[in-house]
């Protein structure tokens, strides 16, 4: 017995001592100075709650397709073809996600900012949901939202003259919902100049898709799930500022998106920077399935390739008082499509110069 008991003893100390390893191994790969700024996405989930269900109102998109260097290029986008004339207004559903580290480090989006807002208050006032005007190009794009005003100018070529617009509806923000991140999923760490939570992705994504469900999010509906000061992390790697993604089958798919909002100013994500990311790349690929678009220059992720330039890749815009920075977004004249698609041949809204994989090339 007393052998049996020193074997037991003796793997409940190699257990700890491996478990403390892991743990340490994993913190020691996070640290000041290894972060760098990341945007991902997350490939589409066939989601089995969501196959159940029964026909829903799908998400509104259209399918269009470009052809660079004798190879024609397919992809579906939100909203309805520019060519027509009209508009789509998506509802949209802000979801707050206040994340408590086991350390007791708490990130809640409820904080109170600068301004006198909270976090999400300042989400909602923010160009993303406000009409503010919007030049591209040398060009006005109208008193818009800014994915509204990017996708005017991504299609210029044809929208110019016309009302067609993509629209985010007033954003219904949902009940504050708490994630107690369990020891292996979650830690804190001083990044960019501040301590921000630090959470898994394939964790975070998991709670994402419960939380989809358990609030009756509909396929017509875009869902942001925001959190404050965190960022996540994939394979001990630091720090991504939001992905997008989708669950469930073609037809009833399920879009969604993440964005953190940090407060720091000067830090990657900074307010809505990850937000603006996030969401116009959604409007270019919104199900993450453009089979066919994997140009020269990549899938259409419109914010990646800019995501590493001067403020990481943002500009600033004053709303009320508040200076906000979006980030520029890359045009399809980017990925191969005829410069003439996009305003004044631009291959970025803010009209920036690419050295790398310019024109899909």
């Amino acid at each position: 017995m007393k052998a049996v008991q020193a074997q037991v003893l003796s793997f409940f100390v190699i257990a700890c001592l491996c478990l403390a390893g892991f743990a340490a191994a994993q913190d020691a790969q996070i640290e000041p100075g290894s972060e760098r700024p990341m945007f991902t996405h997350l490939p589409p989930t066939l989601h089995s709650a969501r196959v159940s269900q029964p026909p829903v109102t799908p998400l509104t998109t259209w399918n269009g397709s470009f052809t660079s260097g004798g190879t024609t290029y397919n992809y579906n986008m939100v909203g309805v073809a520019p060519t027509l004339g009209s508009s789509a207004t998506i509802p949209t559903v802000i979801i707050p996600v206040k994340i408590v580290i086991s350390n007791g480090a708490t990130f809640d989006p409820s904080a109170v900012l600068s301004n006198g807002n909270t976090v999400v208050q300042n989400t909602v006032a923010s160009p993303i949901f406000a009409s503010i005007p919007f030049t591209s190009g040398g060009i006005s794009m109208g008193t818009t939202q800014y994915i509204d005003a990017f996708q005017r100018a991504n299609f210029w070529g044809a929208a110019a003259g016309n009302p067609s617009h993509l629209l985010l509806g007033a954003p219904a923000v949902k009940a504050l919902q708490t994630l107690k991140v369990p020891n292996r999923s979650g830690t804190t760490g001083v990044v960019f100049g501040f301590t921000a939570g630090l959470v898994d992705i394939n964790y975070f994504d998991t709670q994402v898709h419960n939380m989809l469900t358990s609030l009756g999010i509909t396929p017509n509906t875009f869902p942001i799930f925001l959190t404050y000061n965190v960022y996540l992390t994939q394979h001990h790697s630091c720090c991504i500022g939001g992905y997008h993604s989708s669950v469930g089958t073609l037809g009833s798919a399920q879009s969604y998106a993440h964005a953190t909002y940090v407060s720091t100013v000067g830090a990657f994500a900074q307010d809505v920077s990850a937000l603006s990311h996030e969401v116009g790349e959604w409007a270019d690929d919104p199900l993450v399935n453009n089979s066919g678009n994997n140009t020269p220059c990549g899938i259409l992720e419109n914010g990646d390739p800019l995501e590493n330039n001067a403020n990481f890749g943002g500009f600033p815009y004053t709303v009320n008082g508040f200076t906000y920075n979006l980030q520029d977004l890359t045009t399809l004249p980017y990925f191969g499509a005829p410069p003439s698609t996009s305003v004044n041949n631009e291959f970025t809204f803010q009209g920036e110069a690419l050295t790398v994989c310019q024109n899909g090339s």
